[in-house]
């Protein structure tokens, strides 16, 4: 399960949305409030990404569905199911408002405005695009040393970057990103028929 939520944070992380030097930077966070409120007003979104991992990511409200390193998990904004093909067993939680913070798009999007410094890096262009880079740092030490955070000049998500203390480094690539989608709430829960052979781990 902790790989599993390490997998949710790096990609979903990217959702809601650095300076060594701890400070908050006034350009930074109004383009920050301004990718956050985007998201909040996009409706039903589908998105596609590649660079470390790829995959699949669905959002609606507080629920989403993700599916990327042979892991999928729904989540209905109380009960989140997360199937591991390889074994064919999927782990039903009630994930507590910590836990969301590393698997849940929407609760993420709140995660610079406590225990980050963000500094902006410019206006650049990536694979063609042009948008603002937000480079962020946390306040306090943890896995995360610094999250590198390219939107679009209409605050879409397109890249992010995100190193931990390990040195190690996890890029993610949006390759595509649709609003306004028209998903039903059944999206966003398990369908035990599809999946006829999986083993229900409860966890509640």
């Amino acid at each position: 399960m902790i790989k599993m939520k390490r997998t949710y944070l790096l990609v979903l992380i990217l959702f809601l949305s650095v300076s060594l030097s701890a400070q908050k930077d006034k350009q930074a966070r109004e383009i920050l409030d301004k990718t956050a409120n985007a998201l909040q007003q996009a409706g039903g979104i589908r998105a596609t990404f590649g660079g470390t991992g790829n995959g699949t990511l669905l959002l609606k409200g507080n629920q989403f569905y993700l599916n990327s390193g042979g892991i999928q998990s729904w989540f209905d904004g109380k009960t989140q199911w997360s199937y591991l093909e390889s074994s064919e067993e999927v782990n039903v939680s009630n994930p507590t408002p910590e836990e969301l913070q590393t698997i849940n798009p929407y609760a993420l999007l709140s995660i610079y405005k406590n225990g980050y410094n963000y500094k902006y890096a410019g206006t650049k262009s990536r694979n063609g695009k042009q948008g603002f880079e937000v480079i962020l740092t946390p306040e306090n030490k943890q896995d995360i040393t610094s999250i590198t955070l390219f939107v679009s000049q209409t605050y879409q998500p397109l890249y992010i970057k995100v190193e931990q203390n390990n040195k190690s480094a996890n890029e993610i690539i949006v390759t595509s990103y649709q609003t306004n989608q028209p998903l039903d709430n059944a999206t966003f829960k398990f369908d035990k028929k599809k999946f006829p052979n999986a083993e229900v781990i409860d966890l509640r």
